[in-house]
């Protein structure tokens, strides 16, 4: 379906149009996920209008592998949103992830100028702007820019240098870059959906703001979100974004386990998953013994609870030591003093949250999207498979409101900061020419 079908066929329902909706599309291997939020003035939140969701076979790791299905898993998901809102979809914010994205640090300077040599905004913004010149190879682009910390004529520790004063002003910063391609792909599939993507966000990121609190963050805390394809790792302390990974052993291998151990097609392992999955054999409570349909004609296997843990545990416990292994690495694993926050498809396997306590020697708890959402279909989104989308539209939401300053730079205030600074260089080029033409 073309970009001019796909709107035609959205445009003859009666839908309205609303300038301060705020939509966050969730692109995830398994499914998409689509919220649509407007601000609340009387409650300072946001209020959920609709939410819509379809299941997606055009991803793999996080990569789109099918732009076809995946366009069509989106149509089927703002459908449903716009149908429970009324409201007509037609920028997006995105969410990316996958084991294509990468992360490192860097150290950034800039000299402040001026008579008094005070720092402004527009210097924080010039700091970022050096980081985004590092040197990357040409399949490679920068998604987000996180400043650490900032140093001012050698004093560190600095959290907000703004009007203070002084000559040389450095900063530490956590770049996150990703695959050009994946990108670009991500892209077509919205255009093609009949969407704009108003920015790209890191999902640990996004997810990172529906169930996080700034208590949490403060006194440091490690997000993991395992979702269908990748699980992704978001560390914090003192505030500030640290440290973020992404790998791709997931939900995903957790179903294909299940299809393996009990010779069953995926459909069923997933669904079995949900229904009696457990990650934990001391929460069972109950082993009750469950029938799954034959293929084809075979007799129907009996399962009982105790039996399909021993295929899930294994790999559970796979998942949270490579994770584990990743906030070692990290350096934070000692300064985690909020332990552990569980979110995504697989955080709602029960005894999830106690295993990881085991593995992780730390508190564990599962992450529900709660902060900044009141009235509407809240209530219908409090639960870890709509962290992301929800944490999209909570990032949209505070980037209009000029809030989320310790979220540094997103992919779009790059490419328009860029794109400002081609055509303030295209104009002094002009100016140097119209005036040796005129001598």
């Amino acid at each position: 379906m073309t970009v001019q079908q796909s709107s035609l066929r959205r445009s003859a329902r009666s839908l309205r149009a609303r300038q301060d909706v705020i939509v966050g599309l969730d692109i995830g291997t398994t499914k998409v996920c689509v919220l649509v939020a407007a601000p609340d003035e009387r409650s300072n939140a946001l209020t959920v209008l609709g939410v819509g969701t379809a299941e997606n076979a055009g991803l793999a790791r996080g990569i789109v592998v099918n732009i076809e299905k995946t366009v069509r898993a989106i149509e089927e998901a703002v459908e449903q949103a716009e149908a429970a809102s009324g409201v007509a979809v037609s920028d997006v914010v995105v969410g990316i992830a996958g084991d294509h994205v990468q992360s490192f640090q860097s150290r950034n300077a800039i000299a402040i100028s001026g008579f008094e040599r005070e720092i402004t905004a527009g210097d924080l913004e010039r700091l970022l702007d050096d980081a985004r010149t590092i040197a990357l190879p040409s399949d490679r682009t920068i998604v987000h820019l996180f400043p650490q910390d900032y140093i001012l004529d050698g004093q560190d520790g600095i959290n907000d240098p703004i009007g203070m004063s002084g000559v040389r002003l450095e900063a530490n910063v956590h770049i996150v870059t990703a695959a050009r391609t994946a990108i670009d792909n991500l892209e077509r599939c919205v255009e093609r959906a009949g969407l704009h993507a108003a920015d790209i966000v890191l999902q640990p990121v996004a997810s990172s703001l529906a169930v996080l609190d700034s208590a949490e963050r403060e006194v440091g805390v490690a997000l993991i979100d395992i979702g269908g394809g990748t699980t992704d790792i978001a560390i914090f302390d003192e505030g500030v974004l640290r440290h973020t990974a992404m790998f791709a052993i997931a939900g995903n291998k957790v179903t294909d386990d299940i299809k393996k151990g009990l010779g069953i097609v995926h459909a069923q392992a997933e669904q079995i998953k949900i229904a009696y999955g457990h990650a934990l054999q001391e929460s069972i409570l109950d082993d009750e013994v469950f029938m799954i349909p034959g293929i084809n004609g075979r007799k129907p296997i009996e399962v009982s609870k105790s039996l399909l843990c021993q295929i899930i545990q294994p790999r559970m416990e796979e998942i949270f030591e490579f994770a584990f292994a990743e906030i070692r690495r990290s350096g934070y694993a000692r300064e985690l003093s909020a332990g552990i926050v569980l979110t995504g498809g697989c955080a709602q396997l029960r005894g999830a949250a106690e295993l990881a306590e085991r593995i992780f020697g730390m508190p564990v708890k599962v992450g529900v999207p709660s902060v900044g959402l009141d009235g509407g279909f809240a209530p219908e989104v409090q639960s870890p498979i709509y962290a992301t989308a929800v944490g999209l539209v909570l990032f949209a939401s505070q980037s209009q409101q000029r809030r989320s300053d310790m979220f540094g730079m997103s992919y779009r205030h790059m490419q328009r900061r860029q794109h400002r600074s081609r055509l303030g260089y295209r104009t002094v080029i002009e100016r140097i020419k119209h005036f040796f033409e005129h001598l």
